[in-house]
């Protein structure tokens, strides 16, 4: 036994250092506009006012009254949450995407993901450069009152881009 707690002590203890991984080290190129912040998470919805329900009545959120966009085709409320919002979207017109979207997906689902941007025609500029598609020459202004433009899915891994002047 005395020997057994000799070698324990006489143990030169371990050591462990982190390693930082070559992609954390990696340079971002440099570029004429800044990526933001996460502005929303859009969600298609069947029903708004079921919808909106939720959100203020069983979790409790504050929510927004709702908004017609009818130059985007859509119905908004905004869910505010502490570091982001939810968009609840609803089709508004005949030509709205939404309706498509929805007949796609009956029960609704997550529609965009919006992030600000510190110059919206920089960022077409180049990533018009880089063969990304918009879907749209212009930006519209959106739901903030403030210009955005859509980037389209098949180029950002099947998700849809919203992107925002801050």
């Amino acid at each position: 036994m005395l020997r057994l707690l000799t070698r324990l002590q006489t143990t030169a203890p371990i050591v462990r250092t982190l390693s930082v991984s070559h992609s954390l080290t990696q340079k971002v190129p440099c570029s004429l506009w800044k990526l933001g912040r996460l502005n929303h998470v859009a969600i298609a919805v069947p029903d708004l006012e079921k919808a909106q329900s939720f959100y203020k009545s069983v979790l409790g959120a504050q929510v927004s009254e709702t908004v017609p966009l009818p130059e985007h085709g859509v119905y908004t409320v905004f869910v505010e949450l502490g570091n982001t919002k939810l968009e609840l979207l609803h089709p508004l017109g005949e030509k709205s995407p939404i309706a498509g979207f929805l007949q796609k997906n009956k029960a609704g689902g997550m529609h965009h993901i919006c992030i600000e941007v510190d110059d919206i025609k920089a960022a077409m500029a180049e990533l018009k450069e880089k063969k990304i598609r918009i879907l749209s020459e212009e930006p519209k202004i959106g739901a903030h009152g403030k210009p955005v433009i859509f980037l389209h899915p098949k180029d950002c891994d099947g998700v849809l881009v919203e992107l925002e002047q801050a």
